[in-house]
């Protein structure tokens, strides 16, 4: 199935560059565009796009506010939001992952974390960017311990959860340990449902906090 994506961003020069690249995935395609968050609202409740990628500064309604509004917890028929910007402040990262965005991406991360980004919001994954991943993660290890179900884990499978802890990307790891970037998305998976938790921003945290990797507050 295709992937529908709708781009909103007051910089038409950012919507064309992330619609030439989306466009030219065999499984993407973007069907509409908006420079403020009120029009990207409107058209995301009329169109219901798979996917809105929203940067957080636009006129008329911010990013944010749109988060809440197409995915927050009063949404009544929520719809996935990733949001890509420029601004990599611990502020926006937390209301925007608390108001149901699915991915949180700096513009600097480049088009195969975009695309990757997508593809983990339509499997029901959260992407961050690598760059920003350990700062947000501080708080949570130290606040919480480790999930359950590190024994079950094979070896490829910690050794996947100790490379996502280092903000290493599908594509990145599978390069890594020789094997294609489905496998890893397979894998992680498999570890997700073993040590309970929803995305790989909790694969990261378990990684951390299980010694699997060197702790972001030592760093």
């Amino acid at each position: 199935m295709t992937t529908r994506i709708l781009i909103a961003d007051d910089q038409e020069g950012i919507r064309d560059a992330f619609r030439m690249v989306l466009d030219a995935q065999p499984d993407m395609t973007v069907v509409a565009e908006a420079a403020d968050g009120r029009s990207a609202l409107d058209q995301a409740r009329h169109l219901r796009p798979d996917v809105v990628l929203a940067d957080i500064r636009m006129p008329v309604l911010d990013g944010l506010e749109l988060t809440r509004a197409l995915a927050g917890p009063e949404a009544a028929d929520p719809v996935r939001v990733v949001v890509v910007t420029t601004f990599d402040l611990d502020e926006y990262v937390y209301t925007a992952l608390r108001d149901g965005a699915c991915g949180y991406l700096l513009k600097r991360s480049g088009p195969t974390l975009l695309i990757e980004a997508v593809r983990a919001a339509m499997s029901g994954d959260t992407l961050i960017s690598p760059q920003i991943t350990v700062r947000l993660l501080r708080r949570m290890i130290q606040a919480e311990p480790a999930a359950g179900g590190g024994a079950a884990l094979s070896d490829r499978e910690r050794e996947v959860a100790r490379l996502v802890a280092h903000g290493l990307t599908n594509a990145e790891i599978g390069a890594e340990l020789f094997i294609s970037a489905g496998t890893v998305k397979n894998h992680l998976a498999n570890i997700r449902g073993k040590i309970g938790v929803p995305n790989r921003v909790g694969v990261a945290a378990w990684a951390w906090s299980a010694g699997l990797a060197p702790s972001p507050a030592r760093e």
